[in-house]
């Protein structure tokens, strides 16, 4: 008679198969496997462990290999399995991923369950999902031909990582044309089952811009709303700024390349105040200033959704919206660093390239 291979327990794991032996807390045949590893202890062998708990010799010669080779872990779970047959082939499966990637329907933009499936017979949403293809999706994106973006960047991204002492970095910029939507019916409100509505159209009762400065230590918000946006409500918002912030204090402003920020009136005002410093992000690179990021929160949070009957309205809740978020701020925290920013744009601009090539 074949013998089968000895097991030595060392004092813990026979407690802590005795242990498991005995809970009713863990899967059955987690304790099953347990009580065969302690039969097996004993000296018994692989029949009369199989007679006395009623399973197959093979399921317990398997679990004692298992055992001395892996240990009381190896009990815990099954091998891996190789599972079922693919039903695809893989010349099916690359022709696929090629069209989907690389073709276009004869009367679309973009593939759809079905227009695929009409063109290759089979359901591809299992290759779709395998491969991380959605099709259904797009997304924008600008690369900056600024010629001097890698200078301008390192200059923006350094005043976030590395803040000059005894200075405010501010991030400036406008939000414009908001307007003061009023829906022409009221809408129902939020229930189970079903989420809060609103009607598509809307009356227009005006437009207002908001000029705002974040500070980037300890992200509060310094807001001024105007009803246009030329250079002399971008001078009023700066001597509002300027009124604000202790004298002592360097001021360097972070924004964008709209015209108001150059025009000579408001360069001949900043060299009469000589501690403001304007950094122009590169131009199609706004992402750059985190002002933006404050301007996607007041959207989401406060306007997308409101109602308002005048423009004074939206006004006051604007103003009410960051006085609220001034009583507990947050900071942005930027962690990217121009060098890894810059590697990236160098490579997007390559695929850039070679697409417009071919």
């Amino acid at each position: 008679m074949r013998i089968a291979p000895a097991i030595a327990l060392s004092p813990e794991q026979r407690t802590l198969l005795v242990s498991q032996a005995r809970s009713r807390s863990l899967p059955v045949r987690v304790a099953e496997r347990a009580r065969i590893v302690l039969f097996a202890a004993f000296g018994q062998q692989d029949l009369e462990i199989a007679a006395r708990m009623a399973i197959t010799p093979k399921k317990v010669s398997r679990w004692r290999k298992r055992f001395l080779a892996l240990g009381v872990v190896g009990l815990q779970k099954d091998a891996p399995r190789p599972g079922r047959k693919p039903t695809i082939s893989t010349r099916l499966t690359k022709r696929v991923v090629t069209m989907t990637t690389r073709q276009q329907p004869t009367n679309a933009t973009h593939w759809s369950t079905r227009t695929m499936a009409a063109a290759v017979g089979i359901s591809e949403a299992r290759i779709w999902r395998a491969h991380g293809l959605k099709p259904h999706r797009v997304e924008t994106f600008k690369i900056s031909n600024d010629p001097a973006f890698a200078e301008k960047l390192e200059d923006i991204v350094g005043l976030y990582l590395d803040p000059p002492e005894h200075a405010l970095v501010l991030c400036a910029d406008e939000k414009s044309q908001i307007q003061a939507l009023d829906r022409t019916q009221p809408g129902l409100p939020l229930k189970r089952g079903r989420g809060a509505t609103m009607t598509h159209d809307y009356k227009r009762n005006g437009t207002a811009t908001l000029f705002a400065a974040l500070n980037a230590a300890n992200g509060e918000v310094f807001g001024l709303c105007q009803e246009r946006h030329r250079h002399q409500e971008w001078l009023r918002f700066l001597r509002l700024i300027d009124q604000t912030i202790p004298a002592d204090r360097q001021l360097h402003l972070i924004c964008d390349n709209y015209a108001t920020h150059k025009h000579p009136k408001v360069q001949r005002w900043l060299q009469r105040h000589p501690r403001f410093h304007l950094h122009f992000t590169p131009t199609s690179a706004s992402w750059l200033n985190m002002v933006e990021r404050f301007f996607r929160d007041l959207t989401q949070n406060r306007l997308r959704r409101g109602v308002f009957r005048d423009l004074e309205e939206l006004i006051m809740a604007i103003g009410t919206y960051i006085d609220r978020h001034n009583e507990s701020p947050k900071p942005f925290i930027w962690t990217a660093r121009a060098a890894d920013i810059l590697e990236k744009v160098k490579r997007a601009r390559r695929s850039l390239n070679k697409r417009q090539s071919a």
